[in-house]
Formats: structure tokens, C-alpha cells, sequence
């Protein structure tokens, strides 16, 4: 059997589809797995991955910016004959857009699987499928894309199983780093794609400051291009503790995690790797859903206001205001207590499961729940 999924982007969403690949992978052993991918950062996470026998890469975002020209033209009649010449049998749409349901519709894929029409993001198209498999949005998105990887007569695997492929040299590159903390440390990530997700690099100094004076933990700043100035405020701000600065890529940045006592950061690819290594964690949520995307132990601890009527199906960019990521310093400091001593008593064994989550108690987030 040959299969297509389809998961174009963003990272924390490819992370999320990684259980369902592993579940497929284990219950058809022999066939052809196919993933067709947004050309770059989501991609380069797949490459050589280890249940994968074929990655697509599709320059979505260029072709739409060149519509016109015949270099646009001539790559996209390339990729539509490649995509046809592979016979799929069968096709699953992770992702519910009607720009992810076209590929196996334009592959000609006989059968072409994904979500039910009050699933998806785009219920328009849910026209170009012809099974449409009813998952919840109620629980975390692992969930419902293991409902989807049920209809190949797949069983999730528990704990979930993240296959992603690393290469000699990021293994050495992180062995060497780790080597220079020369002790136990806490990864902090202020970064993020959204400016709506951003805490502000005076409380995250503030922390690296209290996990030294409180744990002996070395704080390590990472960060991804176009964030150097955030991880640059952070070690400038710090006087008393023992405070670095390292840029990864996502694989370099997954086997960190793995190696970490702690990360502390906002929704991020990174928090996501994070959860994929099994890394205890302390997210911090703002306009998105903790619920749906974020970390999936039950041992986690999210800090997020329940206070704004405006978080509610909010998911903006940007905003004038962004009250929702304006969480007390100490709120999240008490999380990381708790989630430091959880770790501690129960050897930080990752779970599936629902995260702790952490809610305002008259005004200040203080109480885990």
C-alpha cells in the first residue's frame, strides 16, 4: 500500500502528526509512507525521517508570491506529474485546508481520507475527500490526528512516539554543549513566531536568576534567526547567575531538550520539541488554546489567563494590547516549583495525558489545577 499524508506546516503541527506517522508506520510495516511538506523549516524537521520512505517538498508560499512566471509553472507541473506518477492508494489530510485536501485530489489519489466537515479548518474542503473520519476538538490535537491514523486500522502508541531523524554531526554539536554547561540546566525560549506569544525579557532574566539561587541551574537561552537580540537581553540582565546563549536548529534543539532539567516557554516549535523529548515543562499561553495545542503530560504546567473574554477562539498575530501574555513573574515562578518537584518525585516520565493547568485565583495565577 502506498500512503500520502499531508501535514504542510507550521513545526508544532508536524510535531503533533508524528504519533500518527509512528502508529501507521507500525501497523503497515511494508508499505510506502509518503508526507508532502511546506518547503522549509517544517521540512528540513522531516528530512531523514525514520518512518518515512519518501519526503515531498512543496514551495507553497514561492510559487503563490511568482504566480506567474514560467520558473513557478514549470515546478508545479513538475510536482503534480511527480505527485501522480506515485500511484497512492490512499491519502490522509492532517491538516484541513483546502490548500492541503488539492494534493491528493490533484495526485488522483482513489482514496482520499480526512476530517469531518465540523473538524476542519476550512470545511470547504471536505468536498475533495471521499471518507471523512469524525474526530473531536475537544482534546489535545495528538488525539484527534490518531483518530484520523485509526481508519488505516492503526492503534496509537502510549507514550507517544515522536520519529524524528538526526544526523552524527547535531548529536556531536549537542554533546559539545552540553559538555560546557558543566552542570544541570533549564532551557529558556523567549522567541516565537507571533509577537501576540511574547514574554518579556525581564522576567525571564528574573528566572534564570531564581532557578540558579534555588536549584544550582544553569540557564541556557535559545533562540532561532531573527531572535538574537531577545537571548542577548536576557544574559545582558543577568548578573548573578550562570547564563549562555545558544542558536540550534530544530533537530540540534530536540536532542538539547532531551539533555534538559527544564524548559520554560511560550507555544513555540521549540515547546513542542520540547514535549516530544519528554523535557518537563512550564508554557506560557496566550491568544492560542493550551487545551488543543499545548504540552501533553499530565505532569506539565501551563500558566495562562482565563480572565479575558478576548483569549476565546482568539489566535491573533498581533494585537494593541496583548494583555493575555502579561502573566505575573511569580505565577510562573510557582510553576516551575511545582513542576521542578514533580519531575523529582515521579523521574520525570512523560505520559500521555492533559497537562496541569494553571488559572487565575483573584487576579493572579497562582493555583494549579
Amino acid at each position: 500500500m502506498k500512503v500520502l499524508i499531508v501535514r504542510l506546516g507550521a513545526i508544532g503541527d508536524v510535531v503533533h502528526t508524528l504519533p500518527a506517522l509512528a502508529a501507521i508506520r507500525q501497523a503497515h510495516p511494508a508499505s510506502h509512507l509518503a508526507w508532502a511538506v511546506q518547503r522549509g523549516a517544517a521540512a528540513t524537521l522531516m528530512t531523514n525521517n525514520p518512518c518515512l520512505d519518501e519526503l515531498i517538498e512543496l514551495d507553497l508560499q514561492g510559487w503563490r508570491r511568482d504566480a506567474t512566471s514560467g520558473r513557478t509553472r514549470r515546478e508545479v507541473r513538475a510536482a503534480v506529474e511527480r505527485l501522480r506518477q506515485a500511484n497512492y492508494d490512499v491519502s490522509l489530510d492532517f491538516q484541513g485546508l483546502f490548500k492541503s485536501s488539492m494534493i491528493p485530489w490533484v495526485a488522483r489519489v482513489p482514496r482520499r481520507l480526512g476530517f469531518a466537515f465540523d473538524s476542519l479548518r476550512e470545511p470547504a474542503s471536505g468536498l475533495l475527500l471521499t471518507e471523512r473520519i469524525a474526530a473531536s476538538d475537544e482534546n489535545h490535537v495528538i488525539s484527534k490526528n490518531l483518530k484520523l491514523a485509526a481508519a488505516l486500522g492503526c492503534h496509537a502508541l502510549i507514550p507517544y512516539q515522536f520519529p524524528i531523524g538526526t544526523s552524527l554531526d547535531d548529536q556531536q554539536f549537542i554533546a559539545d554543549a552540553v559538555r560546557r554547561t558543566e552542570q544541570d540546566f533549564a532551557l529558556l525560549n523567549p522567541g516565537g513566531a507571533w509577537d501576540t506569544k511574547l514574554w518579556s525579557p525581564q522576567r525571564f532574566a528574573y528566572l534564570a536568576e531564581k532557578l540558579w539561587e534555588y536549584k544550582g541551574l544553569r540557564s541556557i537561552v535559545t533562540y532561532g534567526p531573527g531572535e538574537e537580540s531577545l537571548a542577548e537581553q536576557i544574559v545582558g540582565l543577568c548578573k548573578a547567575a550562570p547564563v549562555s546563549r545558544l542558536m540550534t536548529s530544530l533537530k540540534q534543539f530536540y536532542l538539547l531538550a532531551r539533555e534538559a532539567r527544564l524548559f520554560v516557554g511560550g507555544d513555540t516549535g521549540p515547546m513542542h520539541l520540547a514535549a516530544a523529548a519528554g523535557t518537563p515543562i512550564v508554557a506560557l499561553f496566550g491568544p492560542t488554546s493550551a487545551r488543543r495545542n499545548g504540552p501533553f503530560s499530565e505532569e506539565d504546567v501551563v500558566i495562562e489567563r482565563s480572565d479575558l473574554e478576548c483569549r476565546v477562539d482568539c489566535y491573533r498575530r498581533r494585537c494593541d494590547h496583548r494583555s493575555c501574555m502579561d502573566i505575573p513573574t511569580e505565577a510562573v515562578w510557582k510553576g516551575i516549583v511545582t513542576r521542578l518537584e514533580s519531575h523529582e518525585r515521579r523521574a520525570g516520565v512523560p505520559r500521555a495525558g492533559q497537562q496541569t493547568r494553571a488559572r487565575d485565583v483573584e487576579g493572579g495565577l497562582i493555583e494549579n489545577v
